[in-house]
This record gives structure tokens, C-alpha cells and sequence, in this order.
């Protein structure tokens, strides 16, 4: 069973999408964090130990936020990027894990030798 969001807004000026959801959870996803845990295949891989480490993505930003039926929304960013469909459980799972997931990020980031430019 998908948790439902209640309210979807992008916040373009700060690079945020906020989404709130009916369990009364509310998150601030910034677009860079969106980017590069994509659920596209071009981010995840197509198998076990497949995903690809995006950088660059600092000043990415989101376009437009189109809806894939009752179930998710396909995000579009500025750099062409739109492959991934965000599943209610999926924005729901990213905001929830949000600052675990964010410092595996840079953990790997730092391990691939990448500096980040904010």
C-alpha cells in the first residue's frame, strides 16, 4: 500500500522540493539530492552493484513535475534529465532516509576523489 502525498510544491529560488504526506510527514528535498538518487536505470543500474556515481549536480534544478497517474510523478530537471518515475513509497523512502543517504553520498564522493562546488 503507497502512503499518499498531500501536497507537492517546488520551491525553485532554493533548488527545494517540499512534499508532505498523509501520515503528516513533511520533507525538503533539495534537487541536487532528487538528481542523484534518481530511480531511473541511468542512476540505479540494471542489476546488483550497477548504480552510477553522479557529480556535477550541485546547481541542478527542476523544470516541471508531470504526473504518472495516482502513483508517482515524473520530475524533469535542467539538465535534461527525466527519466525517473518518483513513486509516492519512493519520495516518502528518499525524505525519510534523506541524511543517511546524503552521507553515503558523500562518502562516496570523497572516495571517487570528487570535490563538490557549492
Amino acid at each position: 500500500m503507497s502512503i499518499r502525498p498531500t501536497e507537492i510544491k517546488l520551491h525553485q529560488a532554493s533548488r527545494v522540493l517540499e512534499v508532505a504526506f498523509e501520515d503528516g510527514s513533511r520533507f525538503q528535498l533539495p534537487c541536487e539530492y532528487l538528481r542523484v538518487f534518481s530511480p531511473s536505470a541511468e542512476v540505479r543500474g540494471h542489476g546488483p552493484n550497477t548504480a552510477t556515481l553522479v557529480t556535477g549536480k550541485e546547481k541542478v534544478n527542476i523544470e516541471a513535475i508531470e504526473p504518472v497517474g495516482n502513483y508517482a510523478v515524473k520530475l524533469v530537471f535542467d539538465d535534461g534529465h527525466s527519466t525517473g518515475l518518483y513513486s509516492w513509497n519512493v519520495l516518502h523512502d528518499l525524505g525519510a532516509d534523506q541524511e543517511s543517504n546524503w552521507q553515503d553520498y558523500l562518502r562516496r564522493l570523497a572516495g571517487a576523489g570528487y570535490q563538490r562546488q557549492v
